[in-house]
């Protein structure tokens, strides 16, 4: 049986790991450039869903 994600459960997925990024940036005093990459795509990400991601920068 496959279960597909809802569109509420995919944006709230997207959300939550955009937000983890965002706690990692936080405690990294270094230059971290895979991090800022990952960032970069996960706010394409909420954009691309239709969701502000400057609500959920630290």
């Amino acid at each position: 049986m496959v279960n597909e994600m809802t569109l509420d459960e995919l944006k709230q997925v997207t959300i939550d790991f955009y937000v983890n990024l965002q706690r990692i940036k936080k405690a990294d005093t270094g230059n971290n450039p895979e991090l800022e990459y990952q960032l970069k795509i996960y706010k394409n990400k909420l954009a691309a869903l239709g969701i502000p991601s400057e609500e959920y920068e630290m």
